[in-house]
């Protein structure tokens, strides 16, 4: 009955490999269930609570976009956005929590508005080709840099902004012997080679020190714990912000940010990940896009009333996909994973960046194979292609490396008289992205 609902034949896959890929994606991203918490906790919301809220509004939404469109992407409070949130609308502009919450809600309910009329799904179409393949690229970049800078691996410089890390600490040597290790898996076809370079350098990491009289691996004192209440934010979100036209006018740039990055966001997402699983269509479309983009928006609202930031589409489901998930039963497992660390939460936190790090570098490199499929002797497509592979990491937005890729294609494409190459809303679009980035009203 599983296998004929998630249609895991049609899908070239099996239960097995499914629940691999879910542990797998999960093992990427349970890093949000404490990261999530403490930046919010700096607005003053409870940090216990936002524990418990974190996983279920993970599992919740991961579970709609299974059920939804049976694609392997999972979902949860997204990074970035819950920077923007905190530091940004609360502590920068002293907007209370609970207001911020409001915001948070309408982006969802304009989200919704958005996707049940089909617009998103038409910006979505509006992206070229070339520039899918591109974000698939990217975001494989992004993840890799991700993996990398966890770990340690990669550092800040102030000279050159980055460079190389102590590679004799423990944490960076471990991560570099983990990813030769899952090269060496993945190229064996070993099954579940992901996970099992996660578990490995997990466990080697209780016997490697961090440099600070610890160990790479903390071992929790206990491995079961019960979860925290929601209250002290569930249902908190309020909306003075609407109460006055002054109040009303200083919040539209704040939603407008946040339905800008939350949109591109999600739509890089889903066009790298689904991309890498083979279900774009030869022409480049996601079919189900329309339930994608909708399962996305009921999860938004959903993250504002249980007492969140934004939940989005998370990229590190392409670790999943790297291990052989195509279908929803991934993301399922994915959930289910969400909820049990309500009661983990102490042992699924002792798996170290250092493990992690190698599966994130180990998917950008298979989501950079695309990289073949742009033709680089057609120099008007190759260089928005390029630019957009260069900007994501760079930038640290998958929406920001978007944005340059269309404001480039439509340059491009009006000094070359070739105006057909892109629809009208990509230059739409791109005429948005271009308002944004020099900060014109209503984005200041």
């Amino acid at each position: 009955m599983i296998a004929r609902y998630f249609q895991l034949k049609e899908r070239g896959t099996t239960p097995l490999r499914e629940v691999q890929a879910g542990l797998t994606t999960f093992a990427a991203m349970a890093y949000i269930l404490a990261v999530n918490p403490s930046i919010l906790a700096t607005t003053g919301m409870d940090k216990g609570a936002l524990v418990t809220v974190t996983a279920i509004t993970a599992a919740v939404a991961t579970l709609l976009m299974a059920f939804f469109t049976n694609y392997p992407i999972a979902m949860a409070p997204g990074m970035g956005i819950n920077a923007f949130f905190a530091f940004t609308i609360c502590l920068g502009k002293g907007v209370p929590w609970h207001e911020a919450l409001g915001m948070v809600a309408i982006n969802g309910i304009i989200f919704l508005g958005l996707s049940v009329t089909g617009v998103r799904e038409k910006i979505m179409a509006a992206i070229p080709l070339p520039l899918k393949i591109a974000v698939t690229c990217g975001v494989g970049m992004f993840i890799a840099f991700i993996g990398l800078k966890n770990a340690g691996v990669i550092v800040a410089n102030p000279a050159t902004f980055v460079g190389p890390g102590d590679f004799t600490a423990g944490a960076p040597c471990l991560c570099l012997a983990g990813i030769v290790l899952t090269a060496v898996l993945v190229a064996r076809r070993v099954p579940g080679a992901i996970i099992l370079g996660i578990l490995a350098i997990t466990i080697a990491g209780v016997f490697v020190g961090n440099g600070a009289g610890g160990k790479i691996t903390e071992l929790p004192s206990a491995f079961v714990s019960l979860p925290y209440s929601p209250a002290p934010i569930f249902l908190k979100l309020t909306f003075g912000f609407m109460t006055s036209l002054p109040r009303f006018m200083a919040a539209v740039p704040l939603i407008f940010t946040l339905l800008l990055v939350d949109m591109f966001d999600n739509i890089g997402t889903l066009i790298g990940v689904t991309k890498r699983a083979g279900l774009l269509d030869a022409d480049g479309r996601l079919p189900k896009a329309g339930r994608a983009l909708l399962a996305d928006s009921i999860a938004t609202i959903l993250s504002a009333l249980c007492g969140t930031s934004t939940v989005v589409s998370y990229i590190e489901s392409a670790s999943g996909v790297a291990a052989g998930g195509r279908t929803g039963l991934t993301t399922v497992t994915t959930a289910m994973l969400m909820l049990a660390a309500l009661f983990l939460t102490p042992l699924i936190l002792a798996i170290p960046f250092a493990a992690t790090g190698p599966a994130l570098v180990l998917v950008g490199v298979f989501m950079m194979q695309s990289v073949v499929e742009i033709d680089m002797t057609e120099f008007h497509s190759a260089a928005p292609a390029v630019l957009t592979i260069f900007a994501i990491p760079l930038t640290f937005s998958i929406a920001q490396g978007i944005g340059i890729g269309l404001i480039a294609t439509a340059l491009i494409a009006l000094g070359l008289g070739r105006r057909r190459d892109l629809p009208p809303m990509g230059y739409a679009v791109a005429a948005m992205f271009f308002l944004s980035f020099f900060k014109i009203w209503p984005f200041r």
